[in-house]
């Protein structure tokens, strides 16, 4: 059953009936999972962070020339079982089911990155996952079968995701990676744009997300910025990208059929911290274009 929180996001609605909200458009949950950190904990807290510093925007949005769009409903976070993700996915169906249900989109504010999965799956359950493509933003490739001997790991939810069928998956801002990984991605064809080639020239990563017909999903890792702009992640990797070519992916990406996100593995513990901050700018660039 969806909760309702007391601390929404600015971008947000917060009611006990968001029956009554008109146009309503996307249904926000965190989930406070890092139960397959692997480096550094603490994504559970990103949820609440990533509340905490959507406050620090205005309501206009200068970049986009408009208002961010109050079409949200926060309904807070899901119930976890930590150390257990399978039980957690349990959590974070149902809670994407009764979103879907309701009409909405789903937007998840994590954890880990194992949260996309359950998100996905749901969609997979009613057939829609053969028509989407998932935009995946990340440092990381994240398609290793296992990792430390776990099929289910933020360094193999794309794999699983993968397993899954979508029409397709587009990879940006990959800078690490194994060798199994690379070859896996070659032999399945699936398009990646490494951070380098962006950073050199963003026009072929832009260019990617144009060519996609048909529904979306996108997947932000908030690690794929760089540690300068994003410290506080669970692996953090240098020679990223800036907030300023983020933007200009989350552009690309809200302009097509969104039909929900997430923005995970921000792990941060202190109000104010940039990562969380550029976190909740992505959430206020997509409600401001969508």
């Amino acid at each position: 059953m969806l909760l309702h929180t007391q601390n929404p996001l600015k971008f947000a609605f917060s009611t006990e009936d968001p029956d009554n909200i008109p146009e309503l458009s996307f249904g926000i949950i965190g989930v406070p999972f890092d139960s397959t950190a692997t480096y550094l904990p603490g994504t559970r807290f990103g949820p609440q962070a990533i509340r905490e510093a959507s406050y620090s925007f205005e309501s206009y949005n200068l970049r986009f020339s408009g208002n961010v769009k109050l079409n949200s409903f926060d309904f807070g976070d899901v119930n976890v079982s930590h150390g257990n993700f399978r039980s957690t996915s349990k959590f974070i169906r149902s809670s994407v089911s009764e979103i879907l249900e309701m009409g909405l989109k789903p937007i998840i504010l994590g954890g880990e990155h194992t949260v996309t999965l359950p998100m996905l799956e749901e969609f997979s359950e009613g057939g829609l996952i053969h028509d989407l493509t998932v935009i995946h933003i990340d440092a990381h490739m994240d398609m290793a079968d296992t990792y430390t001997g776990e099929r289910y790991s933020h360094a193999t939810v794309m794999r699983r995701v993968h397993e899954l069928q979508p029409s397709g998956i587009l990879q940006l801002g990959v800078r690490s990676a194994s060798e199994e990984e690379v070859e896996f991605v070659r032999e399945n064809g699936i398009e990646y744009h490494t951070a380098h080639e962006i950073m050199d020239n963003p026009e072929g990563a832009l260019r990617a997300i144009r060519r996609i017909r048909g529904p979306v999903y996108l997947s932000v890792d908030i690690d794929v910025l760089d540690p300068a702009y994003a410290p506080s992640v669970g692996n953090p990797t240098p020679c990223g990208l800036t907030p300023f070519i983020m933007e200009e992916l989350t552009a690309a990406a809200a302009e097509k059929e969104l039909l929900g996100f997430d923005v995970v593995e921000v792990a941060s513990g202190t109000r104010g911290d940039q990562t969380s901050i550029n976190a909740a700018k992505i959430i206020y660039d997509i409600l401001t274009i969508t």
